[in-house]
Protein backbone atom coordinates (compact mmCIF):
# COMPACT_ATOMS: atom_id res chain seq x y z
CA UNK A 1 0.00 0.00 0.00
CA UNK A 2 1.31 3.62 -1.10
CA UNK A 3 0.21 7.05 -0.61
CA UNK A 4 -1.01 8.77 -3.37
CA UNK A 5 -2.55 11.96 -2.39
CA UNK A 6 -2.86 14.16 0.40
CA UNK A 7 -6.25 16.87 0.10
CA UNK A 8 -6.47 19.67 2.56
CA UNK A 9 -9.79 21.20 3.51
CA UNK A 10 -10.35 24.76 5.44
CA UNK A 11 -13.29 24.27 7.26
CA UNK A 12 -15.67 26.88 9.29
CA UNK A 13 -15.13 28.07 11.73
CA UNK A 14 -11.51 27.87 11.99
CA UNK A 15 -10.31 24.42 11.49
CA UNK A 16 -8.32 22.38 9.02
CA UNK A 17 -8.73 19.01 7.63
CA UNK A 18 -6.19 17.00 5.78
CA UNK A 19 -7.14 13.67 3.79
CA UNK A 20 -4.54 11.04 3.29
CA UNK A 21 -5.60 8.75 0.02
CA UNK A 22 -3.89 5.44 -0.98
CA UNK A 23 -3.47 3.30 -3.97
CA UNK A 24 -5.71 0.07 -1.91
CA UNK A 25 -8.73 2.45 -1.69
CA UNK A 26 -8.31 3.41 2.15
CA UNK A 27 -8.31 7.18 3.27
CA UNK A 28 -7.48 8.14 6.63
CA UNK A 29 -8.54 12.41 8.39
CA UNK A 30 -6.77 14.05 10.39
CA UNK A 31 -6.62 17.72 11.81
CA UNK A 32 -3.16 19.54 11.11
CA UNK A 33 -3.56 23.12 12.63
CA UNK A 34 -2.39 25.86 14.46
CA UNK A 35 -5.52 28.09 15.83
CA UNK A 36 -4.51 31.82 13.47
CA UNK A 37 -1.67 30.36 11.17
CA UNK A 38 -4.09 27.86 9.09
CA UNK A 39 -2.26 28.59 6.17
CA UNK A 40 0.60 28.37 7.26
CA UNK A 41 0.54 25.14 8.76
CA UNK A 42 -1.11 24.07 5.24
CA UNK A 43 2.10 25.31 3.64
CA UNK A 44 3.86 22.93 5.73
CA UNK A 45 1.65 20.05 4.76
CA UNK A 46 2.18 20.41 1.47
CA UNK A 47 6.25 20.58 1.99
CA UNK A 48 6.00 17.13 3.95
CA UNK A 49 3.95 15.82 1.19
CA UNK A 50 6.90 15.68 -1.04
CA UNK A 51 8.14 13.01 0.92
CA UNK A 52 4.96 11.23 2.27
CA UNK A 53 3.56 10.40 -1.23
CA UNK A 54 4.84 6.87 -2.64
CA UNK A 55 5.31 5.89 0.80
CA UNK A 56 3.78 2.81 2.83
CA UNK A 57 1.24 4.65 5.37
CA UNK A 58 1.69 1.82 7.98
CA UNK A 59 5.39 2.82 8.81
CA UNK A 60 3.84 5.77 11.12
CA UNK A 61 6.67 5.93 13.74
CA UNK A 62 9.66 5.92 10.89
CA UNK A 63 7.80 8.38 9.06
CA UNK A 64 7.43 10.68 11.76
CA UNK A 65 10.98 10.19 13.14
CA UNK A 66 11.80 11.54 9.58
CA UNK A 67 9.81 14.49 9.25
CA UNK A 68 10.86 15.54 12.90
CA UNK A 69 14.05 14.87 12.54
CA UNK A 70 14.75 15.04 9.17
CA UNK A 71 15.70 18.83 8.71
CA UNK A 72 18.26 20.50 10.77
CA UNK A 73 15.54 22.36 12.68
CA UNK A 74 12.93 20.60 14.87
CA UNK A 75 10.22 21.21 16.71
CA UNK A 76 7.55 24.60 17.06
CA UNK A 77 4.18 24.81 16.90
CA UNK A 78 4.03 25.21 12.79
CA UNK A 79 5.96 21.91 11.92
CA UNK A 80 5.03 19.68 14.62
CA UNK A 81 1.14 20.54 14.08
CA UNK A 82 1.55 19.66 10.61
CA UNK A 83 3.37 16.26 11.66
CA UNK A 84 0.09 15.92 14.17
CA UNK A 85 -2.42 15.77 11.61
CA UNK A 86 -0.30 13.78 9.45
CA UNK A 87 0.04 11.25 12.01
CA UNK A 88 -3.60 11.03 12.71
CA UNK A 89 -4.89 10.21 9.62
CA UNK A 90 -1.80 7.30 9.05
CA UNK A 91 -3.25 5.90 12.16
CA UNK A 92 -6.93 6.21 10.98
CA UNK A 93 -5.41 4.33 7.61
CA UNK A 94 -3.53 1.68 9.46
CA UNK A 95 -6.98 0.78 12.01
CA UNK A 96 -8.96 -0.05 8.64
CA UNK A 97 -6.22 -1.71 6.88
CA UNK A 98 -6.04 -4.17 10.20
CA UNK A 99 -10.07 -3.34 11.25
CA UNK A 100 -9.42 -2.20 14.66
CA UNK A 101 -9.65 1.33 16.63
CA UNK A 102 -6.35 2.98 17.24
CA UNK A 103 -6.45 2.31 20.72
CA UNK A 104 -6.76 -1.76 19.96
CA UNK A 105 -2.94 -0.88 18.88
CA UNK A 106 -2.11 1.20 21.29
CA UNK A 107 -2.68 -1.48 23.99
CA UNK A 108 -6.40 -1.84 24.25
CA UNK A 109 -8.51 -0.06 26.48
CA UNK A 110 -8.59 0.47 29.67
CA UNK A 111 -11.85 1.92 30.16
CA UNK A 112 -15.47 1.66 29.22
CA UNK A 113 -16.52 5.60 28.46
CA UNK A 114 -14.46 8.59 28.48
CA UNK A 115 -15.84 11.56 30.94
CA UNK A 116 -16.01 15.22 29.34
CA UNK A 117 -16.01 18.60 30.10
CA UNK A 118 -17.23 21.12 28.08
CA UNK A 119 -16.68 25.15 28.23
CA UNK A 120 -19.12 27.58 30.16
CA UNK A 121 -19.25 31.62 30.17
CA UNK A 122 -21.06 33.86 30.62
CA UNK A 123 -21.00 38.03 31.43
CA UNK A 124 -22.09 38.17 34.68
CA UNK A 125 -22.30 35.62 38.15
CA UNK A 126 -25.99 34.99 37.37
CA UNK A 127 -25.41 34.42 33.52
CA UNK A 128 -22.53 31.88 33.92
CA UNK A 129 -24.57 30.36 36.73
CA UNK A 130 -26.98 29.67 34.67
CA UNK A 131 -24.89 28.69 31.38
CA UNK A 132 -23.40 25.89 33.69
CA UNK A 133 -26.94 24.45 34.48
CA UNK A 134 -27.53 24.19 30.86
CA UNK A 135 -24.09 22.60 30.22
CA UNK A 136 -25.36 19.78 33.36
CA UNK A 137 -28.84 20.04 31.53
CA UNK A 138 -27.11 18.71 28.59
CA UNK A 139 -25.14 16.10 30.06
CA UNK A 140 -22.01 16.88 31.55
CA UNK A 141 -21.01 16.91 35.24
CA UNK A 142 -17.48 19.10 35.06
CA UNK A 143 -16.89 22.29 32.79
CA UNK A 144 -14.39 24.86 32.45
CA UNK A 145 -14.96 28.79 33.04
CA UNK A 146 -12.27 30.98 31.89
CA UNK A 147 -10.91 34.23 33.39
CA UNK A 148 -11.85 37.06 32.00
CA UNK A 149 -9.13 39.45 29.36
CA UNK A 150 -6.79 41.81 29.68
CA UNK A 151 -5.67 41.07 33.03
CA UNK A 152 -3.10 43.46 34.59
CA UNK A 153 0.24 41.97 36.05
CA UNK A 154 -0.62 43.30 39.44
CA UNK A 155 -4.72 44.03 39.19
CA UNK A 156 -6.93 45.08 41.51
CA UNK A 157 -8.98 44.04 44.63
CA UNK A 158 -12.28 44.36 42.45
CA UNK A 159 -10.94 42.08 39.33
CA UNK A 160 -10.14 39.29 41.81
CA UNK A 161 -13.88 39.93 43.29
CA UNK A 162 -15.44 39.64 40.01
CA UNK A 163 -13.43 36.46 39.27
CA UNK A 164 -14.17 34.54 42.61
CA UNK A 165 -17.70 35.82 42.33
CA UNK A 166 -18.62 33.95 38.92
CA UNK A 167 -16.91 30.95 40.46
CA UNK A 168 -19.46 30.80 43.44
CA UNK A 169 -22.18 31.59 41.97
CA UNK A 170 -21.57 28.34 40.09
CA UNK A 171 -20.59 26.64 42.64
CA UNK A 172 -23.70 27.70 44.72
CA UNK A 173 -25.68 26.83 41.83
CA UNK A 174 -24.70 23.73 40.96
CA UNK A 175 -23.50 22.58 44.05
CA UNK A 176 -20.71 20.12 44.85
CA UNK A 177 -21.24 16.95 42.05
CA UNK A 178 -20.43 19.80 39.71
CA UNK A 179 -16.49 20.02 39.01
CA UNK A 180 -15.69 23.31 37.85
CA UNK A 181 -11.86 23.39 36.39
CA UNK A 182 -10.70 27.71 35.67
CA UNK A 183 -8.09 28.61 32.43
CA UNK A 184 -5.88 31.56 33.28
CA UNK A 185 -4.82 31.37 29.63
CA UNK A 186 -1.69 32.31 30.43
CA UNK A 187 -2.93 35.80 30.60
CA UNK A 188 -2.14 36.19 34.41
CA UNK A 189 1.78 36.89 36.22
CA UNK A 190 2.57 34.33 38.59
CA UNK A 191 1.93 37.05 41.44
CA UNK A 192 -1.45 37.48 40.06
CA UNK A 193 -1.94 33.86 39.55
CA UNK A 194 -1.07 33.53 43.45
CA UNK A 195 -3.44 36.09 44.80
CA UNK A 196 -5.67 34.55 42.56
CA UNK A 197 -5.01 30.64 43.65
CA UNK A 198 -5.69 31.71 47.09
CA UNK A 199 -8.74 33.54 46.77
CA UNK A 200 -10.36 30.45 44.61
CA UNK A 201 -9.61 28.01 46.86
CA UNK A 202 -12.41 27.92 49.28
CA UNK A 203 -14.50 26.91 45.99
CA UNK A 204 -12.29 23.79 44.94
CA UNK A 205 -11.75 23.84 41.57
CA UNK A 206 -10.83 21.21 39.76
CA UNK A 207 -8.13 22.40 38.30
CA UNK A 208 -6.01 26.21 37.45
CA UNK A 209 -5.43 25.83 33.39
CA UNK A 210 -2.43 27.63 32.46
CA UNK A 211 -1.89 29.85 35.44
CA UNK A 212 1.67 31.50 33.78
CA UNK A 213 2.98 31.63 30.23
CA UNK A 214 5.17 28.38 28.90
CA UNK A 215 8.45 29.93 28.78
CA UNK A 216 9.33 29.63 32.29
CA UNK A 217 8.95 26.31 34.07
CA UNK A 218 10.30 28.13 37.37
CA UNK A 219 7.56 30.44 37.51
CA UNK A 220 5.01 27.96 37.24
CA UNK A 221 6.46 25.95 40.30
CA UNK A 222 6.64 28.94 42.32
CA UNK A 223 2.60 28.97 41.52
CA UNK A 224 2.26 25.32 41.80
CA UNK A 225 4.18 25.14 45.43
CA UNK A 226 1.58 28.03 46.45
CA UNK A 227 -1.86 26.02 46.42
CA UNK A 228 -3.57 23.45 46.80
CA UNK A 229 -5.34 23.31 43.34
CA UNK A 230 -3.71 21.19 41.08
CA UNK A 231 -2.16 22.63 37.68
CA UNK A 232 -2.88 21.69 34.46
CA UNK A 233 -0.76 23.11 31.44
CA UNK A 234 0.03 21.51 28.22
CA UNK A 235 -2.01 22.56 24.87
CA UNK A 236 1.40 24.81 24.28
CA UNK A 237 4.07 22.28 24.84
CA UNK A 238 4.97 20.46 21.80
CA UNK A 239 6.87 16.79 21.74
CA UNK A 240 7.72 14.88 24.75
CA UNK A 241 10.87 16.43 24.78
CA UNK A 242 8.41 20.07 25.67
CA UNK A 243 6.37 18.25 28.83
CA UNK A 244 10.02 16.80 30.89
CA UNK A 245 11.35 19.97 32.35
CA UNK A 246 7.67 20.67 33.68
CA UNK A 247 7.16 16.75 34.81
CA UNK A 248 10.75 16.50 36.14
CA UNK A 249 10.20 20.19 38.51
CA UNK A 250 6.46 18.61 39.71
CA UNK A 251 5.64 21.74 38.21
CA UNK A 252 1.96 20.03 36.96
CA UNK A 253 -0.39 17.46 37.89
CA UNK A 254 -2.49 17.30 34.59
CA UNK A 255 -0.49 17.27 31.59
CA UNK A 256 -2.32 18.57 29.00
CA UNK A 257 -0.84 17.81 25.49
CA UNK A 258 -3.03 18.74 22.11
CA UNK A 259 -3.10 15.98 19.98
CA UNK A 260 -3.00 18.91 16.80
CA UNK A 261 0.30 20.17 18.20
CA UNK A 262 2.09 17.64 20.35
CA UNK A 263 2.79 15.65 17.78
CA UNK A 264 -0.23 13.40 16.96
CA UNK A 265 -1.72 10.33 19.38
CA UNK A 266 0.96 7.82 19.79
CA UNK A 267 3.65 10.80 20.85
CA UNK A 268 0.33 11.98 23.32
CA UNK A 269 0.30 8.05 24.33
CA UNK A 270 4.26 8.68 25.22
CA UNK A 271 4.04 12.38 26.94
CA UNK A 272 0.68 10.47 29.15
CA UNK A 273 3.74 7.64 29.95
CA UNK A 274 6.08 10.22 31.19
CA UNK A 275 3.52 11.98 33.24
CA UNK A 276 2.28 8.30 34.29
CA UNK A 277 6.17 8.06 36.02
CA UNK A 278 5.64 11.66 38.09
CA UNK A 279 2.16 10.45 39.27
CA UNK A 280 0.20 13.06 36.78
CA UNK A 281 -2.75 12.92 35.01
CA UNK A 282 -3.48 13.27 31.52
CA UNK A 283 -6.39 15.75 30.33
CA UNK A 284 -6.01 16.49 26.73
CA UNK A 285 -6.47 19.63 25.15
CA UNK A 286 -8.83 20.39 22.39
CA UNK A 287 -10.95 23.38 21.39
CA UNK A 288 -10.65 21.95 17.65
CA UNK A 289 -12.93 20.05 15.46
CA UNK A 290 -14.28 16.56 15.57
CA UNK A 291 -11.39 14.62 13.81
CA UNK A 292 -9.30 16.64 17.10
CA UNK A 293 -11.69 14.90 19.04
CA UNK A 294 -12.16 11.66 17.79
CA UNK A 295 -8.02 11.27 17.77
CA UNK A 296 -8.35 12.35 21.77
CA UNK A 297 -10.95 9.45 22.35
CA UNK A 298 -8.70 7.24 21.22
CA UNK A 299 -5.73 8.02 23.34
CA UNK A 300 -8.22 8.48 26.35
CA UNK A 301 -9.64 5.07 25.97
CA UNK A 302 -5.97 3.48 26.25
CA UNK A 303 -4.40 5.64 28.80
CA UNK A 304 -4.39 4.56 32.58
CA UNK A 305 -3.91 7.74 33.97
CA UNK A 306 -6.37 9.40 31.56
CA UNK A 307 -8.74 12.15 34.01
CA UNK A 308 -11.05 13.91 31.20
CA UNK A 309 -11.20 15.00 28.20
CA UNK A 310 -11.83 18.68 27.05
CA UNK A 311 -14.93 19.22 24.40
CA UNK A 312 -14.64 21.53 21.53
CA UNK A 313 -17.26 23.87 22.52
CA UNK A 314 -16.51 26.46 19.50
CA UNK A 315 -20.36 26.61 18.37
CA UNK A 316 -22.76 24.15 20.03
CA UNK A 317 -24.19 22.29 17.20
CA UNK A 318 -20.56 21.49 16.23
CA UNK A 319 -19.82 20.34 19.13
CA UNK A 320 -19.51 16.21 18.29
CA UNK A 321 -19.64 16.91 15.19
CA UNK A 322 -23.05 17.35 13.96
CA UNK A 323 -22.86 17.84 9.92
CA UNK A 324 -19.12 16.83 9.77
CA UNK A 325 -19.88 13.12 11.15
CA UNK A 326 -22.32 10.82 9.63
CA UNK A 327 -22.39 9.28 13.38
CA UNK A 328 -21.61 12.51 15.79
CA UNK A 329 -20.58 11.39 19.61
CA UNK A 330 -23.11 11.70 21.90
CA UNK A 331 -22.69 13.13 25.70
CA UNK A 332 -24.27 10.50 28.64
CA UNK A 333 -24.09 10.92 31.95
CA UNK A 334 -21.12 13.26 31.25
CA UNK A 335 -18.97 10.55 29.09
CA UNK A 336 -19.25 9.24 25.39
CA UNK A 337 -18.59 5.78 24.82
CA UNK A 338 -15.13 4.72 24.05
CA UNK A 339 -15.69 4.43 19.85
CA UNK A 340 -16.10 0.69 18.36
CA UNK A 341 -14.99 1.56 14.58
CA UNK A 342 -11.20 1.07 12.80
CA UNK A 343 -9.53 3.64 12.83
CA UNK A 344 -10.10 6.67 14.52
CA UNK A 345 -14.22 5.69 14.19
CA UNK A 346 -15.26 8.20 12.58
CA UNK A 347 -16.91 9.05 9.10
CA UNK A 348 -16.42 12.18 7.64
CA UNK A 349 -19.22 14.22 5.17
CA UNK A 350 -17.28 15.61 2.82
CA UNK A 351 -20.13 17.55 1.50
CA UNK A 352 -20.44 19.20 4.53
CA UNK A 353 -17.03 20.20 4.26
CA UNK A 354 -16.90 22.12 1.25
CA UNK A 355 -20.09 23.71 1.67
CA UNK A 356 -18.65 25.12 5.23
CA UNK A 357 -15.43 25.92 3.80
CA UNK A 358 -13.51 29.31 3.75
CA UNK A 359 -10.16 30.53 2.57
CA UNK A 360 -8.44 29.43 6.33
CA UNK A 361 -7.84 33.13 7.47
CA UNK A 362 -9.14 32.97 11.09
CA UNK A 363 -6.95 35.72 13.27
CA UNK A 364 -6.02 35.29 16.82
CA UNK A 365 -8.24 38.35 18.48
CA UNK A 366 -5.58 40.68 19.73
CA UNK A 367 -5.81 42.52 22.75
CA UNK A 368 -4.85 45.91 24.86
CA UNK A 369 -4.63 47.36 27.76
CA UNK A 370 -6.13 51.03 28.33
CA UNK A 371 -3.13 52.65 27.46
CA UNK A 372 -2.83 51.01 24.47
CA UNK A 373 -0.22 48.43 25.29
CA UNK A 374 0.00 44.80 24.08
CA UNK A 375 -2.55 42.43 26.66
CA UNK A 376 -2.25 38.46 26.09
CA UNK A 377 -5.51 36.84 24.89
Amino acid sequence: MKITDMKLYHVKPRWLFLKIETDEGISGWGEPIVEGRALTVATAVEELKRYLVGQDPLRIEHHWQIMYRGTFYRGGPVLVSAISGIEQALWDIKGKFYNMPVYEMLGGKVRETIRMYSHCGGETPETIAANAKKRMEQGFNAIKIGVDAPVRQVDSLAFVEGVVAKFAAIREAAGSGLDIAIDFHGRVSPAMSIRLAAALEPYYPMFIEEPVLPENVDALVRVAQSTSIPIATGERLFTRWGFREALEKGAVAIVQPDLCHAGGIFEGRKIAAMAEMHYASVAPHNPLGPISLASCLQLDACTPNFLIQEHPSMAEKWDLGEGYLKRPFVVENGSVAVPQGPGLGIEINEEALIERGYAGDWDTPRLAYEDGSFAEW
